[in-house]
């Protein structure tokens, strides 16, 4: 496994394992792995003849009081894992590599960012935009690999690759969860153990959604209610939002709409915050019946 620091030690690292058109699968990350990113990491090594990582905690998509300087960091840990998953580079820059003069440039999506963490975090996609366009550029992978927990961000990058004519495969990937069904994150290291605890009524809520929109009569705004309920039953439980959208697109449905008229893909989505740490998941749903996490 090769270690890069520098854009041109990425440069030629790659072109010289590029040779004979070999394909490369590339995991964009803030580090802190964990099992949801090594199932990303397999995927790529498995679909591609090269496989890259970026390890990069990236300022521009965080706001003045938010935790970048206390975001966790264990590179070594971050290393052991991705050579367990057979990865071929990682890329580590620093500060200074990736922005050597503020930039001027901004890559901003309307419309997808105006709600769930766009509407919380303003700037947050703009920054994501900026640097997983640099990333792209630097790389120049046949496929990327995201992880649905942040839908968002995945409709948010698939419309930037759309929108750039980047030639890149977008490849969602399902939710990686604990065993109680919390959400996989780096931010979990943050919650104590009542707040751990409590955390689960997160997926519980998604769980419970998706049987509740097989009722009769069941509409947007009272799905809603019915898990912010829920969610509340969790002491440290602080809701940001519990929103319940069309997918990709992110358009709202109204209140009164009932779920099970709906045709189109929807997707239930929330932040909660545990004290001072917020956690984000969704479930794609099936009106139908049932969900589908990808």
């Amino acid at each position: 496994m090769i270690v890069c620091r520098t854009k041109e030690e990425l440069k030629s690292n790659l072109n010289q394992l590029r040779a004979n058109e070999k394909s490369v699968g590339f995991v964009p990350t803030m580090g802190y792995l964990h099992e949801g990113h090594g199932s990303l990491l397999r995927l790529a090594h498995e679909a591609n003849d090269i496989s890259v990582l970026s390890i990069y905690v990236n300022p521009m998509q965080f706001g003045p009081n938010e935790d970048l300087d206390r975001y966790p960091r264990d590179e070594e840990r971050d290393l052991k894992l991705a050579e367990e998953c057979g990865t071929d580079i990682v890329f580590i820059p620093s500060n200074e590599e990736m922005y050597p003069k503020k930039p001027l440039t901004t890559v901003v999506v309307n419309g997808l960012t105006s709600q769930l963490c766009g509407a919380t975090r303003p700037g947050h996609f703009d920054g994501v935009g900026l640097v997983v366009s640099k990333l792209f550029h630097l790389v120049k992978p046949d496929r990327a690999y995201f992880g649905m927990k942040d839908a968002q961000q995945v409709a948010v990058i698939e419309q930037i690759v759309d929108d750039l004519n980047f030639d890149i495969e977008i490849v969602p990937c399902q939710i990686v969860r604990e065993p109680d069904g919390l959400a996989l994150s780096s931010r979990n290291v943050y919650l104590n153990a009542e707040q751990r605890a409590g955390a689960v009524v997160l997926s519980q809520s998604l769980h419970l959604a998706e049987e509740w929109i097989k009722e009769t009569g069941v509409t947007a705004g009272s799905l809603i209610e019915r898990v912010k309920s829920h969610i509340g039953i969790a002491k440290e439980a602080n809701i940001e939002y519990v929103e319940l959208l069309h997918y990709p697109t992110l358009e709202p449905i109204e209140v009164n709409k009932y779920v099970g008229s709906i045709t189109s893909r929807i997707i239930l989505a929330l932040a909660v915050k545990f004290g001072t740490t917020r956690l984000i998941d969704n479930s794609l749903l099936n009106t139908s019946g049932g969900a589908n996490n990808v």
